[in-house]
């Protein structure tokens, strides 16, 4: 997200949300997270869900520029991409400091109006 546009970083952020909101994406995310660049057959070791399943959901996870996948022989590896997650964080970051700054006011304001 280099100096995007409010609206364009939103929809950025809005596509990795979309993509994490998934409890089956979320694991996959956590799991390359602490466990490297994983092939497909790691991945589905002890899922509860088939190995087309995690394909189709990498899938959505690559569209939303959270992971990507490369060639090992005939293996396909899948790996986080960390600086996707870092910019959403700078974007929540930007978010929560908006509301703190927004809260602050209604404090004041709620402050003034005391008796």
């Amino acid at each position: 997200m280099v100096a995007a546009r409010p609206d364009e970083a939103f929809g950025e952020a809005a596509s990795v949300f979309a993509a994490l909101g998934d409890p089956t994406r979320l694991r996959l995310v956590a799991r390359l997270c602490h466990g490297g660049p994983l092939s497909i057959v790691r991945l589905t070791d002890g899922a509860e869900v088939s190995r087309q399943a995690v394909t189709k959901h990498l899938r959505a996870l690559e569209a939303a520029g959270l992971v990507r996948s490369g060639r090992a022989g005939r293996e396909r590896i899948w790996e986080l991409q960390p600086r996707r997650l870092a910019e959403t964080r700078r974007y929540l970051d930007q978010i929560s400091t908006q509301w703190d700054a927004a809260l602050a006011r209604l404090s004041d304001f709620v402050e003034t109006q005391r008796p």
